[in-house]
C-alpha cells in the first residue's frame, strides 16, 4: 500500500538540513489545507492529512480519484510498503519513524543528504551550460565571496543572487548598479555564506513569460517527459497554473520560439540528467523555464560573456532558471487536466490557482 504527502514546507525543511524542524506558520498551514492534493493524481490512494473531516469536505465537489484519508496516529497500525512524498528531506524522514513507518521503506540517511546536494542550485547551473543552444541565453555564477559578487554587478548592470537552498521566492536578492548597490544586502549576503557556503549570482533579465517543463526520473538512468507548466507568479511566489491541453500549452510557447528549439532542450534535459541522476534520484521533478527579452549590453568586460546571442531575435529561452527535485504545482496541474480535459481533442481551459481566503488556502479550479 502506497501512503502519498503533501508536504509543500519542504524547500525550507531541505535548507535546514534538519532533522528537527519546525516549519513556518504558513508551511504547516498550507499542509494542513491542502493535505488532500494528492487525490488529482493517484487513483485509489491513501493520502496523509492533518484533519480527515476537512479533507472529506475539500474533494466533496470536486473531480477527484477515490482515496482514503489517514493521519499520523493511525500510520503505525497501516500495511504501507512505500511512501510517495512531495518532496524528501530529513525532516520528513524523522517525522515518519517517529510515527512508527518503519526506516527500511524509507529513504535512507545518505540518500536524503544526497538529494539535499542535487537540490543546490550549482546543479541547475551546471545544466544549463550543456542547453545553451542558438536561441537560448543564460548564465550561473557560484560565488564564495562578495567580491566575486561585486565584479558581476559591475559586469552586468543588475544582477540576481540566489540563496543555494530556497523556496517559493525566498532566498531572492536583486542587486543594480544605478539603484540598489551590493551594500543594501551586504548583510544577508554575509549571513548567507556563513549558513550556505556561497551564493548564485546570475544576470537579470527582462521576463516575458514564466513556464516549465515536468519530469521522471526512474533512478536508473532514464528521465521521462511529462509536459508543460504554464504557471504565474507574483514576487516570485506560485500563484497559479493553465489547466489545457498539451497542444494549447504548446502554441502558447511556439508563439515565440521555434517548437524544434524546445524539444531539443527536452531531449537534452533526458539525456543529460538520466545519467547523471543515475543512483542517485528518483522521483518527479520540474525544471522552471522563462521567455526573456535579449539581455543588455554589460556596462564592462571583467567578466567573460558567455552568452551568444542572436540580436535580432525578439524573444530568448532561459532553459533553466531552476530545477526543483520534488513534485511541483505543475505536476498537480498535469494531474487536475487529466480530469477536467480529458483528451487532447478537448479545447476547455480552466485556470487552478491556490489562494488565500477566511484565514484558510485554498485551491480554486475554474474554466476561462
Amino acid at each position: 500500500m502506497t501512503l502519498h504527502i503533501f508536504n509543500p514546507e519542504h524547500d525550507i525543511a531541505l535548507a535546514s538540513g534538519l532533522t528537527n524542524f519546525t516549519a513556518p506558520h504558513a508551511g504547516r498551514q498550507l499542509r494542513h489545507d491542502l493535505g488532500w492534493l494528492p487525490a488529482l493524481g493517484a487513483p485509489d490512494s491513501l493520502i496523509l492529512v492533518d484533519d480527515v473531516a476537512k479533507a472529506r469536505r475539500a474533494i466533496s465537489r470536486r473531480k477527484v480519484h477515490p482515496c482514503q484519508f489517514v493521519t499520523k496516529q493511525q500510520l503505525g497500525l497501516l500495511p504501507i510498503t512505500e511512501i510517495d512524498a512531495w518532496g524528501w528531506n530529513a525532516a520528513l524522514r524523522g517525522q515518519l519513524i517517529r510515527a512508527g513507518i518503519s526506516s527500511y521503506i524509507l529513504p535512507s540517511v545518505v540518500t536524503i543528504e544526497t538529494i539535499r546536494q542535487l537540490s543546490h542550485r550549482r546543479t541547475a547551473a551546471k545544466l544549463l551550460k550543456h542547453l545553451r543552444l542558438e536561441g537560448t541565453v543564460g548564465e550561473a555564477f557560484e560565488c564564495n565571496t562578495a567580491k566575486e559578487v561585486e565584479l558581476l554587478l559591475q559586469h552586468y548592470g543588475s544582477v540576481v543572487i540566489k540563496a543555494p537552498w530556497s523556496s517559493s521566492g525566498r532566498g531572492l536578492r536583486f542587486l543594480s548598479l544605478d539603484r540598489t548597490p551590493l551594500s543594501v544586502h551586504e548583510g544577508w549576503l554575509n549571513n548567507t555564506f556563513i549558513r550556505q557556503g556561497s551564493v548564485m549570482v546570475e544576470p537579470f533579465y527582462h521576463k516575458v513569460k514564466d513556464f516549465g517543463m515536468e519530469f521522471d526520473s526512474d533512478g536508473k538512468g532514464k528521465v521521462d517527459y511529462l509536459g508543460l507548466s504554464l504557471f504565474h507568479t507574483q514576487n516570485g511566489a506560485y500563484t497559479g497554473n493553465i489547466l489545457a491541453t498539451e497542444a494549447y500549452k504548446m502554441k502558447q510557447i511556439t508563439h515565440y520560439i521555434p517548437e524544434k528549439l524546445l524539444n531539443s532542450i527536452k531531449e537534452i534535459i533526458c539525456t543529460r540528467l538520466g545519467a547523471f541522476f543515475r543512483g542517485k534520484y528518483q522521483g518527479r521533478f520540474g525544471i522552471d523555464m522563462m521567455l526573456v527579452s535579449p539581455l543588455p549590453t554589460p556596462h564592462s568586460t571583467k567578466v567573460t560573456q558567455l552568452s551568444t546571442l542572436n540580436s535580432q531575435q525578439s524573444t530568448l529561452l532561459h532553459p533553466c532558471v531552476e530545477i526543483n527535485l520534488r513534485r511541483t504545482m505543475g505536476h498537480v496541474a498535469l494531474c487536475a487536466a487529466r480530469l477536467y480535459n480529458p483528451t487532447e481533442d478537448d479545447d476547455i481551459r480552466h485556470v487552478m490557482r491556490i489562494v488565500y481566503e477566511n484565514n484558510n488556502y485554498k485551491l480554486t479550479i475554474k474554466r476561462i
